[in-house]
């Protein structure tokens, strides 16, 4: 691995302007092709078998033309103080607002708030349903705008009008968070490397990276139904790792000029050595997002694909374009340890001989491994105690900010009607091998009614066939609560003595039930996935190091450091903590997704931070360093480097805090804390301080077990002149050491 890919280096140092060129053609074919494709709206969403699936997919055969998971909104309005909804003129407004929301291309249907009998008992509060023939992905933005201008008209008429259902949900924007990101990168880069070019190099090459990733997702979108969605996750990812790959490489190349070789050589050495590692952390993290389809949700699925090519993308760009841009700087890229001219003068950037903060905090916890070890996990493990307390959902409008039309349409409702009233639970009755349909409907409605927990049981509706029937079912609590799920099983646990009885199906779906099945189904894949990722990663982890408790190490670190992690999106978002800091207006369950998703994209680079800074302490074992020296070097080339991509990575992650949108918000800080206690509690702490424990067993391999393995030489050694041993030891003294 390591001669293949210093003759990639070289090769690419020499050939440079080719190289460069096969780039920006490769940006430029993914660009016009993103231009010339057809537009794509957003993917269609889909949670294959669950039950509430299940009963969409049934509604929309047996109720063609209902659009059973199409778009829905509700108008609500609020008469002025003192005054009924059901007066003159506010009658008046509201009928004129459903006649201009029934002029809309997509809508399906809109109920008058007087004939469907959607006035509060107070007669203060009513409202108009609107039903869409797509989904809120898919619905067109002249649909939205049409739907916002009908509310504006009733509005104008002195009535507090606001809008709720997810036929406004829109993906939320990430730019000015990026752009955050890419601006502490470049700070960080400059501050790194001490030279603007230097600094550029890495965030030019992220940048190509993710150009050409997400305009090549943008060209094939609409021809495999990407959406727009897709590529969020691909352009956070691609960024991420884009930084992180170019830094190590654009590093080492200076460590190997500060050793006093020829550039076309460093550049060689660099690709070999640090383009090993860059290879092995890459396919952890793609081995991380293709792993998302074990989920067996296609939108999910496509996103870790598109991803994990985007990483595959970034690899390629370190181990070529970044020794071609190397090459075309030439001279202007100075060695560790000195300064750009531009920012010192060409100086050296501190004394020589010093030993800098990696040797140092290293060097103390060599001497004081037991106590820095304790400190570390008895503070993970505090940090993670809250997760004990993890409660799964998907957000609603009730999440939402108060300053949100939707927040304040859902505080009517519940004002108006009660909490249970923003989600409905729609039970689906599948009469079709039941003797007596109309006895089941009847049958099902009872049983219903008889749960706690139900406000309003609607009479069955049934289909022209007479063969199925909807019920809509209003709980007493809101859509979030575990009451509400609590009924939700309920109904299906009666579901199932029904169809013993009459032979009758019963399906509960709509929103509210399509989020806990969904919350469910990702709960229920967490642990195959985290045994799949994990254990790949570990076996991939033990050709790199030749060693197996190196890779338990490593993924034992992980786990705690996202568990920690997990403790403290409980502790902010769901308990409160912190939440007018962080701006936290409604405190609730943590979104479904987030521990899944924070395994995946965390471990990933987890265990880019592993990889480049164990590799650089086995590196200096196998070249004959004691293991607690060979910690001290591998801190003393990768613990700088390691440090500034993870500041990047907290930086672009906590850009995301600021967001208005609940979901967008909880995921950047979980991955900023995730990242900030992987990188420097567990690896810059934990990791050390065990194998300063373990000493030379830390690298043991079994003997039978090192034959089978394939020596990827991911140190370099088969890199290692006469000359670099002869330096090494002088007086032949020392041996090579085997592991």
């Amino acid at each position: 691995m390591a001669t293949f890919l210093y003759r990639l280096g070289r090769l690419a140092f020499r050939r440079r302007h080719f190289v460069a060129l096969i780039w920006v053609a490769l940006l430029t074919l993914a660009g016009v092709g993103a231009a010339s494709a057809p537009a794509a709206g957003n993917s269609s969403f889909s949670v294959p078998g669950t039950e509430a699936q299940k009963a969409f997919d049934l509604l929309e055969q047996r109720f063609p033309g209902m659009s059973a998971d199409g778009a829905t909104a509700r108008v609500v309005f609020k008469a002025p103080t003192g005054e009924k909804m059901t007066g003159k003129d506010n009658r008046k407004a509201v009928r004129h607002a459903v006649a201009e929301l029934r002029d809309g291309s997509e809508v399906v249907s809109v109920t008058d708030p007087y004939t469907a009998h959607a006035v509060s008992k107070d007669g203060t509060i009513a409202y108009a349903s609107v039903k869409y023939e797509v989904s809120g992905m898919e619905l067109k933005d002249s649909s939205r705008d049409a739907l916002k201008a009908a509310a504006q008209d009733a509005r104008d008429t002195g009535l507090t009008v606001e809008v709720g259902g997810d036929a406004l949900n829109t993906t939320p924007e990430t730019g000015s968070s990026e752009v955050i990101g890419l601006a502490v990168a470049a700070v960080v880069l400059v501050i790194t490397f001490g030279s603007l070019l230097a600094a550029g190099f890495p965030l030019l090459t992220a940048v190509i990276g993710v150009g050409i990733g997400v305009s090549t997702i943008t060209a094939l979108a609409s021809a495999l139904d990407l959406g727009t969605t897709t590529s969020t996750l691909a352009s956070m990812i691609g960024l991420a790792v884009g930084i992180d790959y170019a830094l190590f490489i654009v590093s080492r190349y200076r460590s190997e000029l500060a050793e006093g070789r020829e550039r076309e050589e460093a550049a060689g050495r660099a690709v070999g050595t640090a383009g090993s590692a860059v290879v092995f952390a890459g396919l952890t993290v793609v081995i991380a997002l293709v792993g998302l389809s074990v989920v067996d949700i296609p939108m999910l699925t496509k996103m870790g694909v598109a991803a994990a090519g985007t990483v595959a993308v970034a690899v390629l760009i370190a181990l070529t374009l970044i020794p071609a841009l190397l090459g075309h700087a030439g001279r202007r890229i100075r060695p560790a340890g000195q300064k750009s001219r531009f920012l010192g003068g060409g100086r050296a950037a501190k004394r020589p001989g010093r030993p800098n903060m990696g040797t140092r905090w290293a060097s103390f916890v060599v001497r004081r491994p037991v106590a820095v070890l304790l400190l570390g996990v008895i503070g993970l493990g505090a940090a993670a105690v809250p997760a004990a307390s993890l409660e799964l959902g998907l957000p609603d409008d009730g999440s939402q900010p108060v300053s949100t039309t939707q927040r304040r349409a859902y505080d009517l409702l519940s004002e108006g009607f009660g909490p249970g009233f923003n989600g409905p639970l729609m039970v689906v009755v599948d009469a079709r091998d039941s003797a007596h349909p109309k006895a089941a409907f009847t049958r099902v409605g009872d049983e219903i009614k008889g749960l706690k927990d139900v406000v309003t049981v609607t009479p069955a509706a049934p289909n022209k066939a007479g063969d199925t029937a909807t019920i809509t079912v209003v709980p007493d609590s809101k859509p979030s609560s575990v009451s509400t799920e609590d009924l939700v099983h309920a109904i299906r646990g009666k579901g199932a003595d029904v169809t013993a009885a009459t032979g009758a199906k019963v399906l509960v779906t709509g929103s509210t039930a399509m989020n806990i099945d969904v919350s469910q189904k990702l709960n229920d894949a967490l642990v195959p996935y985290l045994a799949l990722v994990v254990g790949l990663a570990f076996l991939l982890l033990i050709v790199v190091f030749r060693s197996i408790l190196v890779p338990l190490k490593a993924a034992l670190g992980f786990l705690l450091s996202v568990l920690a992690a997990l403790g403290a999106v409980v502790a902010v978002f769901q308990w409160g903590w912190l939440s007018g800091l962080m701006n936290v207006e409604q405190t609730g369950p943590v979104m479904s997704m987030m521990p899944i998703f924070m395994v995946g994209v965390v471990f990933g680079l987890a265990m880019d931070y592993e990889v480049f800074l164990v590799t650089r302490m086995r590196e200096a074992y196998v070249h004959g360093e004691k293991p607690a020296q060979a910690v001290v070097t591998g801190f003393r080339h990768g613990a700088r480097v390691v440090t500034a991509a993870a500041v990047i990575m907290i930086a672009v992650f906590s850009g995301f805090i600021g967001s208005s949108e609940s979901m967008v918000k909880m995921i950047g800080f979980g991955l900023a804390v995730a990242v900030l206690f992987d990188a420097f509690v567990v690896r810059m702490a934990v990791v050390p301080a065990v194998l300063a424990l373990l000493g030379r067993r830390a690298w043991w391999l079994p003997k039978w077990l090192d034959r089978a393995l394939p020596n990827v030489d991911i140190e370099g050694e088969g890199l290692r002149t006469a000359d670099d041993r002869r330096d090494a030891d002088p007086d032949g003294q020392r041996e090579l050491v085997r592991v």
